[in-house]
Parts: structure tokens; sequence; C-alpha cells
């Protein structure tokens, strides 16, 4: 397998789908799919599946912001290998709703993964890529008090994973579409609350 195949979304939800082949699929099944080393992976995998339905689940927003926060904290301190408290390693999810959820997501992500290439680099490496992770340290932090609103943490998923996913395939221009979404998001939610 080459480089780029290995940096897409596709790649992604097959090692998801591989991890879960049991009842249930638990955080470090998918871990030890992936490595301790692939830290930028794992975080836009997490926010890939929460632009799904899944994301309508109780609890799944927060567990996942927690998640999220974690590994890219750990990211943006450039930690070579991944930790998570074994709690949430533990923390596990009905197989078949990953399974729903990965066919729910196909389609999209191997039209993202045909114009995926790389431009834009400087968005993606030096001092960019640290703004760019702190961003998906900051954005996850919004949902656990607003879980309430239903799949609302699908619109905050789907910034991260573009800015996770321009940072994985070295495409600056999804980083800069993450941006721009941020924007126009946060601009609609402060004028619908205030």
């Amino acid at each position: 397998m080459t480089d780029h195949e290995e940096r897409t979304l596709t790649h992604l939800l097959d090692g998801v789908e591989h991890a879960a082949e049991g009842p249930r699929v638990s955080v470090d099944d998918v871990l030890h799919e992936f490595g301790d080393r692939a830290i930028t992976p794992l975080i836009l995998l997490v926010a890939v599946i929460l632009i799904s339905p899944v994301s309508g689940i109780p609890g799944v927003p927060t567990a996942s912001a927690i998640i999220l926060v974690i590994l890219s904290s750990q990211a943006l301190f450039g930690r070579r290998r991944l930790w998570l408290p074994g709690r949430m390693k533990r923390m596990t999810l009905d197989s078949h709703k990953i399974h729903r959820a990965v066919e729910w997501l196909r389609k999209p992500c191997a039209f993202v993964d045909r114009h995926t290439r790389p431009r834009l680099r400087y968005l993606t490496s030096g001092p960019m890529r640290w703004v760019t992770l702190l961003f998906c340290v900051v954005v996850p932090l919004s949902w656990p008090p607003l879980e309430i609103l239903p799949f609302f943490t699908s619109f905050g998923a789907g910034i991260v994973a573009l800015l996770a996913f321009g940072l994985f395939t070295r495409d600056g221009a999804y980083v800069l579409a993450g941006y721009l979404s941020l924007v126009v998001i946060a601009g609609i939610t402060y004028f619908v609350v205030i």
C-alpha cells in the first residue's frame, strides 16, 4: 500500500471496520488497529465518526470531545506515543452501530479522497500546524454543554475533521475549509444564541 493510499479516509474506515469484528468495539481495539504513534489519524477518525448519526447517541459527544482534546493536546505538544486513560480505552460501542456509521460515511469519504492532493502546504506544517492542532483542542470543548442539541456535535466534528484531514493528507485546502467553516458556524451560533 502506498503512502497516499494510507492517507485516505477510506483507509481509516477500513481500519475501523476491521477493529469492529466482535459484538462491541472498544477505543483500545481501534488503537491496536492503527498503532499508538498515529495521533493525527485518530483525531480524524473520531471526528469523522461523529459526523455520522452516532453523534446523536447520548454521552457519545462528551466522551468524544474528551478523547479529541486529549489526542489533539498530545499532538500539539509533539508527543510521539499516544496516551489515553485506561478507563477511556475500555469504553465500548455496539459494533453494529459502528458498521452502520462506516457504511453511511463510505460514499462521501470516497468523494473527498478523490479530490485530495498536496497543496497550500504552508497551512499543514510549521507554526500553522500548531495553530490547527490548537483549534482541534478548542472546538470540542463546546460539545459537552451543547450535547442536548440534537446532532450539534456533527457540525463541530466536521470542522475538526476538515482540519485533521488537511494535516493528515498535507492538503492545506481542507485546513482552509475548516477555518472558513469555523467562522461560518461561529457566526451562525452567535446570532442564534445572542
